[in-house]
């Protein structure tokens, strides 16, 4: 009984100490301490890069070493971040925001990257990167905001645009563009006024003539409503109406407002009383009033 149970004891004991000894066995080799990973070549980048996405993938996500690794990682390939930036130098943002939003890719790129698929990272990243970047210009660059299908539409405008301008020698019409994309001339012409939108200008900005001399400002160049315009409209509008008056108002009229006569003047003219003068004018107005309220 003795030497069972001696036994039974060695039994039990020999696996709790087995994964120990085997756990010591297969501890992580240490990472190298890279000082500054902005500094480093973009060969050693990759390199070391597939070293560091190894350790990261069998470490546990909050860990100070898993954020080590990661960080690392963000640092060493920020080449990449810069590499795509320096497609859109031609824009007028700020190259600093640009390489924040396209950061943010690249993290997005690192968290997504999968070691087992044996692809080489920069393969993933770049996409992220420039993808990251086109949705910052396509969110925050229109002075004037308008759907999302719209401002897609206007890429594809500005393409379209451009090979029929090439191709016929003169500026496409929306007939043309429509066809061209095979899209509805009504959609095509929504994206034309959506197209505006883009970019605005300031309008004390000075005019420039080929010499650069200045010779005013853009509000110069703006119209404003013309209060004759108005007048002209009104006028146009009454006739009709005032052909439907009978002589003595047509006449009472003229003098009142044509030539500015007092109510006492008029009726001298015509020897009636101001107040008869009054009550006639009043009427004539009524009429003309009525008419032109009528077709409004």
């Amino acid at each position: 009984m003795t030497s069972t149970s001696t036994t039974t004891g060695a039994a039990i004991a020999t696996p709790a100490t087995t994964p120990k000894r085997s756990a010591v066995s297969a501890s992580p080799v240490p990472l190298p301490q890279i000082e500054e990973p902005q500094r480093l070549a973009p060969k050693d980048a990759r390199e070391m890069s597939k070293v560091f996405f190894e350790r990261l993938a069998a470490l546990e996500e909050g860990t100070a070493e898993y954020q080590y690794v990661r960080n690392t990682l963000i640092e060493m390939n920020l080449s990449l971040v810069r590499y795509v930036a320096r497609r859109f130098r031609s824009r007028s943002e700020s190259s600093e925001d640009v390489l924040q939003v396209g950061t943010i890719g690249l993290i997005k790129a690192i968290d997504r990257y999968d070691v087992e698929r044996d692809v080489e990272f920069t393969t993933l990243a770049v996409p992220y990167i420039h993808g990251e970047i086109r949705r910052f210009f396509r969110d925050t660059t229109w002075s004037v905001h308008v759907p999302r299908r719209l401002q897609e539409l206007r890429i594809d405008l500005a393409r379209a645009f451009d090979d029929l301008e090439a191709a016929n020698n003169h500026n496409p019409s929306p007939a043309e563009l429509a066809a061209h994309l095979n899209l509805p001339e009504d959609e095509v012409r929504e994206g034309l006024i959506a197209c505006n939108g883009y970019d605005t200008d300031s309008i004390d900005r000075p005019i420039q003539t080929t010499g650069k001399n200045q010779v005013g400002l853009v509000a110069d160049l703006m119209g404003s409503n013309d209060p004759a315009l108005d007048l002209a409209e009104n006028i146009q509008a009454l006739k009709p109406h005032l052909a439907e008056l009978n002589a003595r108002e047509r006449t009472l009229l003229q003098l009142r407002f044509g030539a500015e006569m007092t109510q006492a003047d008029i009726g001298r003219e015509l020897n009636l009383s101001q107040m008869h003068i009054s009550r006639l004018l009043n009427r004539a107005c009524a009429k003309l009033r009525e008419g032109m309220l009528a077709e409004s």
